[in-house]
């Protein structure tokens, strides 16, 4: 039942970013949204969700905490095949390519999201894996 309603909030959510270029559902609490398009590993088709993001030193981030859940999420899994991705904020798409932090980053992001962001506290308690944190660096096309 609680992944059934995530999807549908998920869902009804992105609906809003998408026919209100960002004005609507792009603040969901201390929380900023955008959409994240990936490429499907196992279709190759085009993926899309709204997920919360920070803007932090000139780069989009990422916690891959899928709400604390055991498996990592499909968007995670995506980019580990193809890190190429569409960022949607506020209206405007951003071309980026992505990368997973790492030892020192990893250990300063960590700190800066879970002080943006303190749930992500809890997520890290409910699952046994390390929780990703992925960083989009803007590509010109």
């Amino acid at each position: 039942m609680k992944n059934t309603l995530i999807k549908l909030f998920t869902d009804f959510n992105a609906f809003l970013l998408r026919i209100s270029n960002g004005r609507i559902g792009s603040k969901l609490g201390t929380q900023t949204i955008l959409l994240l398009e990936t490429i499907g590993r196992k279709t190759g088709q085009p993926r899309e969700i709204p997920i919360a993001y920070f803007f932090h030193e000139g780069k989009y981030l990422i916690v891959a905490s899928n709400w604390g859940k055991e498996k990592n999420a499909d968007w995670y899994l995506n980019l580990l095949k193809n890190p190429r991705a569409k960022l949607t904020v506020n209206g405007k798409t951003i071309h980026a390519e992505a990368r997973d932090t790492q030892r020192d980053e990893y250990a300063r992001l960590w700190k800066f999201a879970t002080e943006q962001n303190p749930p992500y506290l809890n997520y890290q308690k409910m699952t046994s894996r390390h929780i990703p944190i992925v960083v989009f660096e803007v590509i010109d096309l």
